[in-house]
């Protein structure tokens, strides 16, 4: 069922402006006939490694699940007035390219674990399709959530390839996350300038929502992937997997947003800041 989300929308010269700063970013593009995968080489990995590679290639392949989301909230056809309707087909400029970069990060993942010796294409296939196949759902009432939500969600799982980068020593894995990376990092960019957008024009209004997306945040698929949090301890163990070291960050888009702050981004700081310390 597609259902506009409710709060405020920006005016769709703003979500263009955004979109532009994007697609600007990432002219130069990537894809899996970039690498020579006949280097790929799972004997260099350890246990760990190969759990990680693993996990996230699991988490990127749910790809359709996630763009079904915003599809869901954002709908483009007659269900939503005109101005509503401008304002997500200016949002699917960028959820488009999106879904497209995320597609070749699972794609890719795909096509290492099976070049690499990982896994047997069949095999690995059918695998994906047990978690692909589980609908992915949030529950937020106001359309700034659908941006806060995935600003730390991006930044964290960027960390997580940063850190999963450091700890290999196998050269096509290497240069396949530094490629997610990069991508992840300026997916966050879009994500962080729309909340600030918001945070600009709305001030304490959109403080509510920003903290219960924090308050109840878990990692796409952590509520549906069997022994989730078992495997993501795991993957700790090779490689930091935190993602609350993104909150660093939103706290940063909400500094820059603000002259001075308010009683409500005050308090939304110092919970934030809480919930980090708790969680680190």
């Amino acid at each position: 069922m597609h259902r506009q989300v409710g709060g405020p929308l920006l005016p769709a010269a703003e979500v263009d402006a955004a979109v532009g700063t994007f697609l600007r970013a990432g002219r130069t593009r990537w894809d899996e006939f970039d690498f020579d995968w006949s280097q790929a080489d799972v004997s260099r990995l350890t246990e760990g490694q190969r759990s990680a590679v693993e996990f996230i290639t699991i988490i990127e392949d749910h790809l359709p699940g996630y763009f079904a989301l915003y599809d869901e909230h954002f709908p483009l056809n007659e269900s939503v007035e005109r101005d509503v309707f401008v304002h997500n087909r200016e949002l699917y400029h960028f959820s488009i390219r999106w879904a497209q970069e995320e597609d070749t990060h699972a794609r890719v993942l795909y096509r290492y674990q099976v070049e690499s010796g990982l896994a047997d294409a069949e095999s690995l296939r059918q695998s994906l399709a047990v978690e692909g196949q589980k609908k992915f759902a949030v529950d937020y009432a106001d359309a700034v959530q659908f941006f806060t939500y995935p600003l730390v969600q991006e930044k964290a799982t960027q960390l997580y390839y940063q850190n999963l980068r450091q700890v290999i020593d196998e050269p096509v894995l290497a240069q396949i996350l530094n490629r997610l990376s990069r991508d992840e990092a300026r997916h966050f960019t879009f994500f962080a300038d729309m909340l600030q957008r918001y945070l600009i024009r709305y001030g304490d209004e959109v403080v509510e929502p920003v903290r219960a997306v924090i308050a109840d945040f878990r990692m796409p698929l952590a509520d549906t992937i069997r022994g989730y949090w078992r495997w993501a301890l795991k993957i700790a163990d090779t490689a930091r997997y935190d993602h609350t070291d993104a909150y660093d960050y939103l706290i940063k888009v909400l500094n820059r947003a603000v002259d001075a702050r308010s009683d409500k981004v005050t308090e939304l700081v110092s919970f934030i800041s809480a919930c980090r310390t708790i969680n680190a």
